[in-house]
């Protein structure tokens, strides 16, 4: 009877320490627990897929969004949709027990419909090149991976720290980043790009706007007259577009330069390699 007595109280003390073995939250201030770390996750968008990589979850990965592409692993994961639209089937089918998306990246209505469907979700934010070292502890943390995230996170910010620029007494370069042309699309003040701009010792002539990702107009940009501009890889032929604006001071110098898209826009440790490829690209026109 003693012993019985003694057995069911240990179940007790032991019960709730397992059901919450995993309780944490996310940027959206929502609470997950789980009772042992999800094994079946998937990732909407290229940078969450690798940042899951990077702490080491990527075995736990089962499905991924179409642009997922690094590490070259999870190219061969199972598509769920892309940016413009999610397919709840075929997430379903894959039946996981965590779906990673990114705030203001991923539709709010796709976040709701997953929801919905009672799937537990970890809503992540990032805007500046600080945000990086949070995103891997946290992804770390609900991947069972928390040790694997933190070390990643340190070594991020000593990095990212290391990077300096060697003081000048010339007022920074002025420049324009066009994220794409149709519609015209740049990076506000609270965008890592921005971030990335002054520490490089460039001004983005936009910063100002508080949207990471604001349109605006082609005279907009001739109002504050950019000295250089800079695209992703990924965006149409700038060039071209602006040598009809030969007021422009970037067109007088013909100061128009590209650099890697999948590193320089996505919040990931490769995030450092394109800050250093950005500053490469700034440093003659300074």
């Amino acid at each position: 009877m003693i012993c019985r007595l003694v057995f069911g109280l240990s179940l007790l003390l032991v019960w709730p320490a397992q059901a919450a073995a995993l309780r944490l939250v996310d940027d959206v201030g929502q609470t997950l627990e789980f009772a042992q770390p999800p094994q079946r996750i998937i990732s909407l968008t290229p940078h969450l897929t690798e940042l899951l990589y990077a702490v080491g979850a990527g075995a736990q990965l089962v499905g991924a969004d179409s642009a997922s592409d690094f590490p070259s692993a999870a190219r061969a994961l199972p598509r769920v949709g892309d940016y413009s639209r999610i397919n709840f089937e075929r997430i379903l089918a894959l039946k996981p027990d965590l779906v990673v998306v990114w705030v203001g990246g991923n539709r709010a209505a796709d976040i709701h419909g997953l929801r919905k469907m009672g799937l537990p979700v970890l809503h992540t934010q990032a805007t500046r090149l600080g945000d990086v070292p949070r995103l891997l502890r946290l992804i770390g943390q609900a991947s069972g991976h928390a040790g694997e995230g933190d070390a990643a996170a340190r070594d991020y910010s000593m990095r990212l720290a290391a990077l300096q620029v060697q003081s000048t007494q010339k007022p920074p370069v002025s420049v324009f980043y066009q994220v794409w042309d149709r519609p015209l699309m740049t990076v506000g003040g609270t965008h890592w790009i921005s971030d990335a701009l002054a520490l490089c010792g460039a001004r983005n002539v936009f910063a100002d706007l508080r949207s990471a990702s604001p349109a605006v107009s082609r005279e907009a940009v001739l109002r504050r007259a950019p000295e250089l501009i800079i695209s992703g890889s990924d965006a149409p032929d700038m060039q071209r577009q602006w040598q009809r604006f030969a007021s422009l001071p970037a067109v007088k110098k013909q100061a128009f330069v590209q650099v890697d898209a999948d590193l320089l826009h996505r919040p990931t440790p490769r995030l450092i390699e394109g800050v250093v490829e950005l500053c490469a690209a700034v440093a003659p026109y300074r």
